[in-house]
C-alpha cells in the first residue's frame, strides 16, 4: 500500500533533478503534457560503481519494454526499484540521450545557457552530466537510460520508430525502490522525438513510503529471475 505523498515538486521540461531516495521509497512521476520524457539513471550511493544496468533489466526480465511488474536491475544482480503502478504499458529501454549533435540534425536551433538561461536546448546527454558532477562522477560513468513516458517500437530490421502521442496528461508511473538509490531525472527531449521545435514537457514529482516488499508482490512474482534478484537485495542488506 502506497501512503499519501510526503513531498511534491514540478520538474519543468528540459530541466534535471536528482535525489538519494531511501529504501521503501516511492517517486510518482506524473506527465503534464502530451508526448513527456523523462531519462532515469541509477546508482547506488553507498558504492556508485553500482549502477543501473538496461541490458541485464531486459534479458532477466524477457521483453524490449518495460511497465508495471517490471524491475530495474543493478550490474551488480541487484534490484533497485519495482515499477509499480503505470498507466502507459511501455517504457522505452533502448533509445538513449538527446545529445548535442542531435540539435541541428533535427533543425532545433541551439540556444546557450548565456543567451537564454532556463530555456536553453539543453540535452539528455549534459543533463546527466551536471547532475553527476555532484557527486564526484563524470562522462566515464555515464550508464544506458531509461526513457520513461516514451515508446519507442523497433520493426523486423531493427529498425527504430518513435511513437507520438503514446504519452497522454496526467498519465503516471511509480517506482519504489528496494535499495537505498541516487537518482538522476532529467526531462529532455527524447531523441527520437519528432517535433519540429525543442520541446519542454514538465512533469509532477511525488515522494512517498510503501509498505515492505513480500514474496507475493506481483514485481517479485512476475519472473523467477526477479525473485533472485530480491535474494540478492536481501543478502546485500544483511552484509550493511
Amino acid at each position: 500500500m502506497i501512503n499519501e505523498a510526503r513531498y511534491t515538486t514540478h520538474l519543468p521540461g528540459g530541466h534535471h533533478w536528482s535525489l538519494r531516495l531511501r529504501r521503501g521509497t516511492t517517486l510518482t512521476l506524473t506527465a503534464q503534457e502530451a508526448d513527456s520524457n523523462v531519462g532515469l539513471l541509477c546508482y547506488n550511493p553507498e558504492n556508485l560503481l553500482e549502477r543501473l544496468n538496461l541490458p541485464d533489466t531486459l534479458k532477466c526480465q524477457h521483453t524490449f519494454k518495460l511497465t508495471q511488474g517490471h524491475c530495474l536491475y543493478s550490474d551488480m544482480g541487484r534490484i533497485f526499484a519495482s515499477i509499480t503502478h503505470d498507466d502507459l504499458g511501455w517504457h522505452d529501454s533502448v533509445g538513449g540521450n538527446l545529445m548535442p549533435h542531435h540539435l541541428l540534425q533535427k533543425g532545433w536551433q541551439p540556444v546557450s545557457y548565456q543567451q537564454a538561461h532556463n530555456d536553453w536546448t539543453l540535452t539528455g546527454f549534459d543533463a546527466f552530466l551536471v547532475e553527476l558532477a555532484k557527486y564526484g562522477l563524470g562522462r566515464r560513468d555515464m550508464a544506458a537510460n531509461l526513457n520513461l513516458f516514451s515508446r519507442v517500437e523497433s520493426d523486423d530490421e531493427g529498425r527504430l520508430r518513435y511513437i507520438s502521442g503514446h504519452c497522454q496528461p496526467c498519465q503516471s508511473v511509480t517506482l519504489r525502490f528496494e535499495m537505498d538509490t541516487l537518482v538522476l531525472l532529467h526531462t529532455c527531449p527524447h531523441p527520437l522525438d519528432l517535433s519540429t521545435e525543442y520541446p519542454r514537457r514538465g512533469v509532477d514529482i511525488a515522494l512517498g513510503t510503501a509498505e515492505p516488499t513480500t514474496e507475493d508482490d506481483p514485481c517479485y512474482r512476475s519472473r523467477p529471475e526477479n525473485a533472485r534478484g530480491f535474494a540478492n537485495n536481501r543478502l546485500y542488506h544483511l552484509g550493511l
